[in-house]
This record gives structure tokens, sequence and C-alpha cells, in this order.
């Protein structure tokens, strides 16, 4: 059934309340792909999806030449014994040797908000100055944490004592997103005077009115960092200035603190860096990226709208698709691309941020649900359909492929190869006569229960129950390249899992005996038979009157499991000891047996295969070998069965089992 004709099917089966559920999940999942970012939890994936493509993809570059940074250092307040605020006499000696060494303009990130003895001094360099030179301002409104009324006012006083000069004051403004993160450039309310970086660099508008993301850059050299850095010690000693001129003429200067705890940041970059970043080295990135014209474009809001609507129509496609292949092929195919589409874009130079990417993959799952449930509910009515029509006997998802192609299962008789496994409870007839009535359908409800967990765990086909004995097996009606190992492991838990039922039984209940268990593989003729009136999905055969035979040989080889080699040659396990060759009963040709021992000691399956084939051509001495072997292991019924055996096989090299 294509996919067209699976939406018109949906479509038009679909009651009213249930499409109406339908849309309104779909709605959701399309908002949940569109505003993504606006979502509490989700907006936090957003943000760190984001810190994860700027961080890898961050551009690595060289040293900057265009901007220098003049910084006061933890050794700087030791040694002037001056923390906070910063030494000013210090700041207007640097300000007076800086002035004159060819600035294009200087940025003091450095805020003047409380009276010290310095401040004549400061003042008198910030009127002398020439270059261009941008004061650190910020006002209660957009700062309410950190000023208070009187700073405001010393602050608003000393920056009108600097009216008519060429020091002006700058913001110095950086905004956090919820999660305390630099990312974005901050918005500058009309009352306060432009952002540093804007105000340094007044001719280059290409970011005017840019509210984007910040376009953080990484060293490209560890002992190179972006930004240089000088300390500001040495700019303040007037013999000492002159030799940095180089290093100054030019350039823009950025003056501040790098201290310790002081005034710093997380950044996206925080991912590589595993830092934080000083405000200078945020103002700092802000000039590159101005004097770079590097206006990050944004993905139209009809992209965004449009990628949101193939991301539900993707989800809601994906859930049509009932191969198991083709689905994991499709889901894989899309996370990819819209997993990658964000870093694509990032690459390509576009601002990312509020782009939804994980939003999308959030509102391509809500799309898989509704559409998937709504099919479900479609298909439940056929779904009942095929129970009655094949009963409860085969695994799910074999079920479901026989639904959406009913052309893989065989209404007629057809000769197939399968895997048997017979199963039947030592002792529960005679135990049933004893007990109560209620008490057997009791059991015989819960052990057949537990039988048929398994089976189908292991994806087999129930064939009848025989009073409390098990009928399965693996082929058909869909054969699988497994089968035989998904068989062998059936019967290996089947006996594991009527074990744990016998010990569940509470103290005073009944008795109940071991689970024993045939594997054999053969052909036989599947199909449904019966009347009109009844049909039952079954194997005819004699591959099913061997492992039923093999089943009943349990008893006298002192085992629990019995397969042949048939089986166990197409098992592709190596868990398997020799137990030498049988005749059934009721059979002419003899059979190889084997029994699953997945915990014997390393090289004991081999001996004992050794030892058979030698009893080929020379039972004495593989008697006595065996005889040997048996006797490290006296507990070991099985082999001392074996061993019983091998003193009295027929002529033809086998045992008659009764």
């Amino acid at each position: 059934m294509t996919i067209g004709q699976k939406i018109r099917r949906l479509l038009a089966e679909l009651g009213p309340a249930r499409l109406m559920l339908t849309v309104g999940m779909l709605l959701i999942a399309l908002l949940a792909a569109r505003f993504s970012w606006n979502v509490i939890l989700v907006g936090d994936a957003e943000r760190a999806l984001y810190d994860l493509r700027e961080t890898y993809l961050a551009p690595r570059v060289d040293q900057d030449p265009r901007i220098v940074k003049v910084v006061y250092t933890d050794d700087t307040l030791i040694d002037t014994q001056k923390r906070s605020p910063l030494d000013r006499a210090m700041l207007a000696r640097a300000l007076a040797n800086l002035d004159g060494m060819g600035a294009k303009a200087i940025g003091i990130d450095i805020l003047i908000d409380q009276p010290q003895d310095e401040d004549p001094a400061l003042s008198a360099s910030l009127r002398a100055m020439q270059t261009p030179t941008f004061l650190a301002y910020a006002n209660i409104e957009t700062n309410r944490d950190n000023i208070r009324q009187r700073q405001q006012a010393f602050l608003d006083k000393f920056m009108h004592d600097l009216e008519g000069s060429k020091t002006r004051p700058a913001s110095i403004r950086v905004e956090t997103d919820i999660d305390n993160v630099v990312r974005s450039w901050p918005f500058i309310p009309p009352n306060l005077p432009p952002i540093l970086s804007r105000a340094m660099a007044p001719d280059h508008n290409a970011l005017r009115g840019y509210t984007g993301s910040i376009a953080f850059r990484l060293p490209k050299f560890v002992d190179r960092p972006v930004f240089a850095s000088l300390p500001i010690d040495l700019l303040a000693d007037p013999d000492l200035a002159p030799a940095f001129t180089e290093q100054v003429a030019g350039r823009y200067v950025l003056i501040g603190g790098d201290i310790v705890d002081v005034d710093q940041f997380e950044t996206p970059l925080r991912l590589q860096t595993a830092q934080s970043m000083i405000g200078l080295d945020v103002h700092a990135h802000m000039l590159a990226q101005l004097l770079d014209a590097k206006r990050l474009p944004k993905v139209s809001q009809i992209g965004i709208w449009a990628v949101a609507f193939l991301v539900v129509l993707a989800g809601g496609l994906t859930s049509l698709i009932m191969s198991g292949v083709r689905t994991t092929l499709a889901i894989i195919v899309q996370m990819l691309f819209f997993g990658g589409l964000p870093y694509v874009l990032h690459g390509q130079g576009f601002d990312t941020q509020k782009l939804p990417a994980f939003g999308w993959i959030i509102g391509w799952g809500l799309a898989f649900a509704a559409v998937g449930m709504a099919a479900r509910e479609v298909s439940s009515e056929q779904r009942r359909f095929a129970q009655s029509a094949l009963g409860k006997y085969l695994p799910r998802d074999i079920a479901k492929e026989i639904l959406d192609q009913p052309d893989r299962l065989a209404l007629h008789g057809e000769k197939r190869d399968i895997f048997v496994v017979f199963t039947d409870l030592e002792g529960f007839t005679a135990m049933s006569h004893r007990i109560e009535p209620e008490m057997v359908a009791t059991l015989l409800n819960g052990y057949l229960d537990k039988m048929c967990s398994v089976i189908l765990k292991y994806g087999g086909t129930i064939d009848k129950f025989v009073g409390d004995a098990t009928v399965s097996f693996w082929g058909a009606p869909i054969s699988r390249p497994d089968d035989g190992e998904r068989a062998a492991r059936a019967a290996y838990e089947l006996w594991q899992v009527g074990e744990d039922f016998r010990q569940s039984i509470p103290e005073g209940g009944p008795k109940i005996g071991k689970t024993r268990v045939g594997l054999h593989y053969g052909d036989a003729v599947i199909g449904n038979f019966g009347g009109e009136g009844r049909i039952q999905y079954t194997a005819l055969g004699d591959s099913m009157n061997t492992a039923s035979r093999l089943e009943s040989a349990n008893k006298q080889t002192g085992t629990a499991i019995i397969a042949s080699r048939e089986a166990v040659e197409r098992s592709g396990l190596d868990w398997w000891r020799p137990l030498g060759r049988v005749r059934l009963r009721g059979r002419e040709e003899p059979v190889e047996i084997f029994e699953p021992c997945p915990d014997s000691a390393a090289g004991d399956n081999q001996k004992i295969a050794a030892i058979l084939s030698l009893a080929e051509r020379d039972r004495t001495t593989a008697v006595q070998q065996l005889d040997e072997f048996v006797q490290s292991k006296p507990d070991d019924m099985a082999l001392q069965k074996l061993l019983y055996r091998m003193k009295n096989l027929d002529p033809g090299g086998f045992y008659a089992l009764d």
C-alpha cells in the first residue's frame, strides 16, 4: 500500500473526534517546531545546542592587529594595594602616556561611580585627551543591581565636568540570557549613550541597530590570544610607555580589568575553553565584529515556518512507513538533515540563535506520534480481524507484517523447513487428578502464559496446546535468517521459565515437575487446516513428530532439553554438548542428539565430541575415556546416562530408546 493510499484510508476512516485530536496534536507539533526557544526547559536545550554550534564552528584566528587591551591584573592590585575601586592615579598616568601614541580611539571599561582622592588627576587627564576617548557609563534603569542613586549622581556629575572635551560617555552594557550567558549584542535604550564598540568606531555603520549574535572567535595558536594585552603598570610608567608605541599606534585601545572573579561572563566559548570571559574581551569581540562589518543574517520568518511545516510533514509521513528498514532509514536521513541544517547554516555565516533546532526534533516526534496513533486507531479493526483469523499464535511483528502484506500468509498448505519446539510438564496430568479443578486451571493458565511469553519473545509461532504441552515453530508464516538461534534460545529459556515456575509455587502447594523440551529442524506442511466453521494455522509432518519424540527422550537421557543435529547446525550457537546417537521411539533412523550447556567448562563439549568420534573406531577406549570423564562430574546425570548408552550400543552404533 502506497503512502497516498494510506493517507486516503486514514482520512476516510478516522472519526471526527479522532481527526480533531490528530489535527490538534499536529498543530502543537508545528508550534513546538517554531517557538521552542520560548518554552521552559526546551529553550535551555536550544541555547545549549546553539552554544555547541558557536563553540565548534567559531573561526580560529591569529591575533587581531587592530585592537589592544590595557588591563589591570591581579598583580596590579597587589602592587597598588587597591582592589576596588581601581587605582585612578595609575589610569590617569596611563591615559596621559597613551594620548601621544597614535591610537585611533580609547575605550575605558571602568565605571567612575564614587569619589576618590585621585579624581582631580583623572579628570584633568580625560579633559586633556586629544585621542577620542570613551568612558564607561551606566544608569540605574539598566543596571539596577549594581548602581545606587548616589553612585548615579556622582557618575552624572563626573561626566558633566568632561563636557567640551574629547572624552565622551559610552555604554558598557552587557546583556545576558536567562541562563546568564552572553550571546547577543545588547539593546541600548534611547537614554543611554551608544555601546562602547560603536562609540569607538562611529564610521562603521554596517551593524547599526544590530542586536543579533556576537561573532566570537577562538585563537589559532595557544600562546597567542585573539587580542593582545598590555599591563597598565607599563603604560603608566613614563619611562617604559614609549617602548609600546608601536603596539598602540593605529589601534583601538580598550582599558579595563582582567581580574579573577571580577567582571567575568559566561559565553558559548566556555564549552571549548572551560573559562569565563572578562567584560573587556566581550567588548573587544563586538568591536572586531563591527570593524569586520560582520552582520550575521537571520533565517527569515518564512524560512523558519517552512522548515517547521516540513518537519511536521516528514514526521507524519514517516509514521506511515510500515517497513522497519525503511522507517529506520527514513528516520536516520531526516535526523541527519534536520539535525545538521542548523550547523550548515551556522557554518555559512547565519545567526542561528532563535533557530528551533531542538524544536524541530520535538515537532517531528509529536507529528510522528500523532499520525502514528491515528493510523493505529484506523487499523485496529483490521488488526482485530487479523487476530481473529490468525489466532493468538503469532508474534506481534509477524502479525503486523502479515496485516500490511496479507499475501505473506499462505491460506493453503505449503511445504516449509521449520524449527519445531515441543515442551511438556512432567507429571502434570497425574497431579491434576489429585488437586481441585480450580487449582488446576490456575496453575495451568499461569504456566502456559509464561511459556507463550517466551515463544513470542523470540518470534515463534504458537501452534497449539495439548494439555500442559506447547507446540511452537519458527520459519513460518515468515522466515528469518536467525530463526535457528531464536528457536534454540527460546527452547533454553522455556526450560528456565519452567524451573522458575516450579520454585514459585507456595509452600504447601502441589509439587510441579520439570519442563522438558525437544527441538528439531525439518520440513513440514504449513497452512490453515480445518472445516469451514473453524480453521487453525498449524504444521503437519514428520518434523513435528521428531520434536515430540525428542522431548519425550529427556526422561531416559537425564536431560531437560534435547536438540537434533539438524537444529544444532543451524542455530549458530556453540553451547551444544553432544550426547551420541539414539533411535527414538517409533522411528527407524537414529538421531544424533545434543544438549545446550552454555555454562560448560572450556573444552568439555569438545572432549565429549572427540570421545564419541573415537567410539566409531574403538568403542572400548572411548568408553574408558568417557568413564574417567564422568567420574570427574559425579552429579551430571546426562553424562552418566550417556556412559550407560555407550556401554550398551546396538550393532549400528546407536542406542534404542523405549
